[in-house]
């Protein structure tokens, strides 16, 4: 059993859900072990998350940002928790200015608060194949892969809504052409200009109300496929909005991504 009385911060980003902890002066230690982010993110038995977050010291930008699954697992990168770090390290002094660099296992990312609503720079998106030859099932048109730092497939659909996300987005999330597995991210226009999105996400093997690093990767399928243009906006599951910025460079397309980071509430850890 852990200590007791170490405050933690439960935090949104769009509905992606996690637990964020100060690292800073305190390090994580073993709220960083698989058994207990477990425990930890257990909806019902524990807080409830998709994952766990520490705001660490870091000698190459103003903090370091490391994420771990639901499962316990590393990822590289998380769009929305990078958001939420945002966030939560204005409202915590760890940054003083408007404009700030974390580091992550992706990369050094800028980032930037516009009143409560921050933006991130993530790393270049790469490795874009637009059409894969998967079969399609009835109501989807195509079947992309993009790596935002994690890797991701776009199924473009006529109709998210009608789609079965575990049922379908399992299947393809371990499939033995992706040598890491992937996020399934499924794709369909909301009528208005913009588009709404569903995501099956690896770590938490089900699906989730956003996904920040999917935003980026459906947007960037969308605009190579010729469907969208920058910046795109996509409804995720949880009705907020999340927005990709994307600029072409000779590193891939580079985007931006803002949505919402809100402050849920401020706890104390208890029996862990």
């Amino acid at each position: 059993m852990l200590p007791s009385g170490r405050t933690f911060y439960k935090m949104s980003g769009s509905g992606n859900d996690f637990i964020m902890v100060n690292a800073m002066a305190e390090r994580a230690g073993k709220l960083a072990e698989p058994s207990t982010v477990q425990s930890l993110c257990a909806r019902g038995t524990g807080i409830g998350a998709d994952g766990v977050v520490f705001l660490e010291p870091s000698t190459a930008a103003e903090f370091r940002m490391t994420y771990l699954n639901s499962d316990g697992s590393r990822a590289d990168l998380c769009g929305n928790a990078s958001l939420c770090s945002s966030r939560l390290a204005t409202e915590l002094g760890i940054v003083s200015t408007s404009e700030f660099r974390i580091e992550t296992d992706a990369g050094i990312l800028a980032a930037r608060l516009r009143g409560d609503r921050p933006e991130v720079d993530l790393q270049p998106v790469t490795e874009v194949s637009p059409r894969l030859p998967f079969r399609l099932e009835s109501g989807e048109r195509w079947v992309g892969f993009a790596l935002a730092g994690v890797p991701h497939l776009g199924v473009r659909c006529d109709d998210v809504d009608a789609v079965d996300v575990v049922g379908r987005g399992r299947p393809l999330r371990f499939d033995r052409s992706l040598a890491q597995g992937a996020n399934v991210n499924f794709l369909s226009p909301d009528g208005r200009g913009g588009w709404r999105i569903r995501t099956y996400e690896r770590g938490v093997e089900g699906e989730t109300l956003a996904c920040g690093t999917g935003a980026v990767a459906s947007a960037t399928l969308l605009v190579e496929s010729g469907e969208a243009e920058s910046p795109v906006q996509l409804t995720t599951r949880s009705g907020r909005t999340l927005a990709v910025r994307l600029r072409k460079s000779d590193r891939g397309w580079e985007p931006s991504l803002s949505g919402e980071a809100k402050i849920v509430y401020e706890g104390r850890f208890g029996e862990t």
